[in-house]
């Protein structure tokens, strides 16, 4: 009951959150956060599952109950954890309490609201990555586009009710797309399913693949769900061209929200991929592999060439995310050991160095007022431990050694260069092109801000950033460097949950 314990208690501790007086919620908040974040780490220090949660694999946490019949299908409290899915439920859990304590400086209106939705993500983003019937993931999926809605539409800029609405519009359309070619799939199965239970119907499509549905063919409609459904992830990633709507979404929303986002919420799209996409259809992988790592690198260097040519922090770090979600897609679409694993990796790699870049861009707009590179120059000169921070999360962004950027993508490139599909080290040669811009975009946004002689356009007094800005970062760059140090910490769980991926169930 572990996984319900985490859900229970982060939803719990919205409802108590929401009518806290607004002077006491910020801490209530993180004190109730905290419950969730320990349960998780018991729960990694505890884990004894072996395999993939939905190809015979020995699940972690595993609760099913029959909840409702549904003609002749049944939808079931069904949960679990595997390699692959745990390291995210425990970034979701760190991330969650992290963001709430790097609130308390900006966020001073409707607190308790605030804190409350915060708590109401987080118990629904465990349940996106511990559901393993199709009925109650799309419950939880959907259910967190509520609350983000929110926090970017009432705690955002100037532009926030534009930005707020884009970002539902474009999830939502997604999600639609994707819900109907996965019901079209189930529906295309026949007898040989009796239930939404995604190991039952990846066991399925393993088997045999769909009879056909509309006067489609088996092959032929297991092409339009997969390619539908690619789709619907690839706005949640997002990647180019469905990219658009993020940028505003990250500029407008509070920084805490934008640390959600682009932490764990873009985890989601990439999640869902390798859960469905890239584990119930091998073989339109094997056939989409080209046009699939073609998107990859387009999004990695379109990417990092839009972050280049910004002057706001905050969209500088906005479009880095499309260029470090575009090295996911290619570790995906390798389908290797090295492949699946380092994609799996970069999720939580980039969750934890993503959420420190907000947090540091965050902590300089706190005192500064403003995110432009034309602004100011010389905040190390002022602000020395966050600036300090900052370059370290920046080199970690560009791959520095012994930092989990660069394991992340040394195990991507590792695992795209040999893959068995065409022009596959042609495309891996590109896609790591996008370091060196990566490097260029951050490495001019730094040295005109935080290096140099001190000056800021705007009218206010910079100092030190308060110790509750601070902590937070500093636990997230403790993290990075854990896991730069030691990728095994997680590696082994993902590979060995990624294994049978690549064997079809069997091993």
């Amino acid at each position: 009951m572990m996984i319900e314990a985490l859900v229970a208690v982060a939803l719990a501790g919205a409802l108590v959150t929401f009518v806290a007086p607004n002077r006491v919620a910020g801490k209530l908040a993180f004190a109730i956060s905290l419950v969730p974040a320990a349960l998780s780490l018991w729960m990694f220090t505890a884990f004894d599952g072996s395999g993939n949660a939905l190809l015979n694999g020995t699940l972690a946490f595993e609760s099913h109950l029959e909840w409702i019949q549904l003609a002749d299908y049944s939808i079931s409290w069904f949960v679990g954890v595997d390699g692959i899915s745990l390291p995210l439920v425990v970034l979701t859990t760190i991330l969650t309490s992290l963001a709430i304590m790097s609130s308390w400086t900006p966020i001073d209106d409707r607190e308790s609201q605030f804190y409350g939705l915060v708590l109401f993500i987080e118990a629904n983003l465990i349940g996106v990555f511990t559901a393993l019937d199709f009925f109650l993931w799309f419950i939880f999926w959907e259910a967190v586009l509520i609350p983000m809605y929110l926090l970017i539409g009432i705690w955002g800029g100037p532009d926030r009710k534009y930005a707020a609405i884009k970002f539902f519009v474009y999830t939502n359309v997604a999600s639609l797309l994707m819900f109907g070619a996965f019901i079209a799939l189930v529906f295309g199965l026949g007898d040989s399913v009796s239930s939404f239970a995604l190991p039952e119907i990846a066991d399925a499509m393993l088997d045999g693949g769909p009879e056909g549905l509309f006067g489609l063919e088996g092959t032929t409609l297991a092409s339009v769900v997969f390619v539908a459904m690619f789709l619907g992830f690839a706005v949640k990633v997002p990647v180019v061209p469905f990219h658009t709507w993020l940028p505003d979404a990250h500029v407008q929303a509070p920084t805490p929200a934008s640390v959600l986002l682009a932490g764990v919420l873009l985890k989601m799209g990439t999640y869902a991929l390798l859960r469905f996409n890239f584990t119930m259809f091998p073989d339109q992988v094997e056939t989409y592999a080209v046009p699939i790592a073609a998107i990859a690198v387009i999004s990695v260097i379109y990417g990092a060439m839009l972050a280049l040519a910004q002057t706001d922090l905050k969209r500088i770090v906005a479009y880095s995310s499309v260029s470090s979600m575009g090295y996911v897609i290619l570790g995906l679409v390798a389908y290797t050991q090295f492949g699946i694993g380092g994609a799996t990796f970069q999720m939580v790699s980039h969750g934890l160095i993503s959420g420190l870049m907000f947090m540091a861009v965050g902590v300089i707009y706190n005192a500064t007022h403003t995110r432009l590179v034309t602004d100011m120059s010389g905040m190390a000169d002022r602000m020395p431990v966050a600036v300090g921070i900052l370059v370290a999360g920046a080199f970690g962004y560009m791959g520095l050694p012994l930092m989990s950027g660069f394991a992340a993508e040394y195990f991507i490139f590792f695992g795209a260069f040999g893959a068995g599909f065409d022009y596959a080290p042609l495309f891996t040669a590109l896609a790591m092109f996008g370091i060196v811009i990566v490097a260029g975009y951050l490495l001019f946004a730094l040295q005109r801000t935080v290096f140099g002689p001190y000056r800021l356009e705007t009218d206010y007094e910079v100092g030190r950033a308060p110790l509750h800005d601070i902590v937070p970062m500093f636990v997230l760059l403790g993290i990075i460097i854990a896991l730069g140090v030691a990728p095994d910490l997680i590696f082994e769980m993902i590979t060995d949950a990624v294994d049978p991926i690549l064997t079809g169930g069997e091993l």
